[in-house]
């Protein structure tokens, strides 16, 4: 079944969160990426439903389970696929192009421990991921929403602060990543200030660049632009 989408701009209505922190822009898809998002959606895809998933049945297995919320070309997920077939992986991503391009990748490598949500991911977390089920999370490089009025469109909120650190396992880890100075120091506020969440790097501020996260297009661009990268690493309690 092919993933169904809001038209650009729309709002969907959300339990909790009626602001979108993303706008579904237009973009070109490809006729190998439709191939993708329609052929081998059933066996990579997940529709999003209002029912917790049963991750076991999904994965056909018990094995730890890692998020990667927002992945874009899913460059980084792809490779902790390749790098760790005795995790399970899950990824969330709104915009089309960019799963089609991870589902063609994940045909070419043959991985079974990858499956994709075409979704926002706050309901998908609010309703379809059961509570102490995930190791880790990541978000990297969310939009910044820099202008002031934007601000209440950011994925880190308080309360989707509360429900990341809900859905971790006890000790389980959320790492997130911008190059955008105000945003970072904004979400260190917001993650420091979880009750459920305690920060693993030293003085609770912000961490070392993770080993295990690779760079994508995305982020190659900033660094060529002289961007600086901001790393926050926390723990659930």
């Amino acid at each position: 079944m092919r993933p169904s989408l809001p038209p650009p701009g729309d709002t969907v209505p959300a339990r909790g969160r009626s602001v979108r922190s993303f706008v579904i822009r237009a973009g070109r898809t490809t006729d190998a990426q439709r191939r993708a998002l329609t052929e081998l959606w059933p066996r990579f895809g997940v529709d999003f439903t209002e029912e917790p998933l049963d991750l076991d049945a999904l994965f056909a297995r018990r094995a730890p389970r890692e998020a990667e919320i927002g992945f874009g070309n899913g460059e980084h997920l792809l490779a902790l696929a390749l790098r760790h077939p005795d995790r399970d992986f899950l990824g969330i991503e709104v915009h089309p192009p960019g799963v089609g391009r991870l589902l063609l990748a994940l045909e070419a490598a043959q991985l079974t421990n990858v499956r994709v949500i075409c979704h926002d991911a706050v309901q998908v977390l609010d309703a379809q991921i059961p509570s102490g089920s995930l190791a880790e999370i990541r978000i990297l490089f969310p939009d910044p929403w820099p202008k002031k009025r934007h601000h209440k469109r950011r994925l880190i909120q308080p309360d989707f602060a509360a429900c990341l650190a809900d859905r971790l396992m006890r000790g389980g880890r959320l790492r997130l990543a911008t190059d955008w100075e105000p945003y970072a120091q904004y979400m260190l506020q917001v993650l420091n200030a979880c009750t459920l969440l305690e920060n693993s790097a030293a003085g609770g501020s912000f961490a070392d660049e993770s080993p295990e996260r690779t760079p994508t297009r995305f982020e190659q661009r900033g660094r060529r632009l002289g961007h600086d990268v901001w790393e926050l690493a926390f723990r659930r309690r």
